[in-house]
């Protein structure tokens, strides 16, 4: 899980990056990868909490 956020900040740096220089085409596909890694190191992380709990109560 913390190589989804890691990814995730790499992808989000290569855009600031890529902007700051023109690129805007690569900055764009940059900042939307960065996103979907984010949202999906969410969902896991969501899940984990969820199933986290769920196996405490029932032990």
């Amino acid at each position: 899980m913390d190589k989804l956020i890691s990814w995730s900040i790499a992808f989000l740096i290569i855009a600031l990056i890529a902007g700051i220089f023109g690129f805007g085409g690569i900055a764009g596909t940059g900042v939307g990868i960065a996103k979907v890694l984010f949202f999906a190191f969410l969902v896991v992380g969501a899940l984990g909490l969820v199933t986290r709990l769920v196996r405490s109560a029932t032990a």
